[in-house]
């Protein structure tokens, strides 16, 4: 029999478990509420609301598969893709000073927000088990 894999240390456990809950919450608002979500969709996206959705149900099945052990992996790179794919919405947000439910939202909310996108790029990747960097290297069996 092969050796037991090391454990997880519990700081991943806990950012894997943060990470899901965020994205179960958004996941829901998007079904819920689709139209909040269209005055910040690009012009080019084809079907805005039915995209809207659709994301709804990506972030809900990434908070799942963060969860499930075998699902994990395609989990954490469907997130770091969805970050991804959204980051023209989060762009058009801030540039057009789109306003959302009546407010809008200045610099000091979008700024913070377009930086750390590719932190929660690496945060699903990290979270995943995908990456180890920077805290380490990755064991390769």
């Amino acid at each position: 029999m092969g050796a037991e894999p090391p454990a997880e240390p519990r700081i991943r456990q806990a950012a894997r478990l943060i990470l899901a809950i965020a994205y179960a919450g958004v996941g829901i608002v998007h079904l819920k509420s689709p139209e909040a979500f269209l005055p910040i969709m690009p012009d080019w996206v084809p079907a805005p609301r039915q995209v809207v959705i659709w994301t709804g149900v990506a972030e809900l099945a990434g908070a799942i598969g963060l969860m499930v052990p075998r699902l994990r992996t395609a989990a954490a790179l469907g997130l770091a893709a969805y970050a991804v794919c959204v980051y023209p919405a989060n762009i058009k947000h801030a540039v057009d000073g789109v306003a959302i439910g009546g407010e809008v939202l200045g610099w000091a909310y979008h700024g913070p927000r377009l930086v750390a996108q590719p932190l929660i790029v690496w945060w699903a990747l990290w979270a995943g088990g995908i990456i180890d960097w920077p805290f380490g290297q990755r064991e390769r069996g």
